[in-house]
């Protein structure tokens, strides 16, 4: 028996056909907005504030220092001295700096659809506006943000790549990452169970842009470190 698809009038009408088509057009167009709320950063305007900004004509990369704030829809950066690039097809390129001695420099963005954030922090910060994979490197952390406020899954490596559109991170293991709780330079981390409510009350996070501070205590070993919905 060969499948056939009837075209019989008896099958389904033709006016039906119109109205389920609308119907689905119309669902398209109210879901479509709140799904990719968050998704539209890379399309935003790069707003940035600094005590001194210089334009280097032979390398085409304005360099911002000095207490350096940008911002790109919801995507913040935040430190000491952020270069800034633009290739021939617009996409832009981020690199910021701590200074020795200061604030380790900072990331958040807001997940898309979602009330969480993801907070970032390392001695360098890499953001590339075509691919928006942000990569943190040297005593890198990152945090998952319930509200902006309540620690949900914490990571910390030498070297942390984190994907914004696709919200993928991985972390590597370093010589920087060696404490006396870490003498082996692992990646260490506590995650969250996947629907956690927050009962468990986990320490309090730190104000938007504060680093890490002190030494932590060892972490249990954990099997899977990906996507932070998992």
């Amino acid at each position: 028996m060969t499948d056939r698809l009837s075209l019989r009038p008896a099958s389904v009408s033709l006016r039906a056909l119109r109205a389920l088509a609308t119907a689905f057009a119309v669902l398209g167009a109210l879901a479509a907005p709140l799904a990719h709320a968050e998704r539209a950063d890379r399309d935003k305007p790069l707003n940035i504030e600094s005590n001194h900004m210089s334009y280097d004509d032979l390398k085409q990369v304005n360099i911002f220092t000095g207490n350096v704030t940008m911002t790109k829809g919801t995507i913040l950066l935040k430190a000491d001295r952020v270069e800034v690039t633009q290739d021939p097809e617009g996409y832009q390129y981020a690199t910021a700096y701590y200074k020795p001695g200061g604030p380790l420099a900072y990331m958040r963005q807001k997940r898309d659809g979602i009330d969480e954030y993801i907070d970032g922090w390392g001695e360098t910060i890499y953001y590339n506006g075509k691919t928006e994979v942000a990569t943190l490197t040297t005593r890198a952390t990152l945090k998952r943000l319930a509200g902006g406020t309540k620690v949900l899954d914490e990571i910390h490596g030498s070297v942390i790549t984190y994907d914004t559109y696709n919200e993928v991170y991985t972390a590597n293991s370093g010589a920087d990452q060696v404490t006396p709780n870490n003498p082996n330079g692992r990646v260490r981390a506590t995650l969250a169970p996947r629907n956690a409510t927050g009962a468990q009350a986990p320490a309090p996070a730190p104000a938007p842009g504060a680093a890490p501070k002190g030494d932590l205590p060892p972490l249990s070993p954990s099997k899977n470190i990906g996507n932070p919905r998992e």
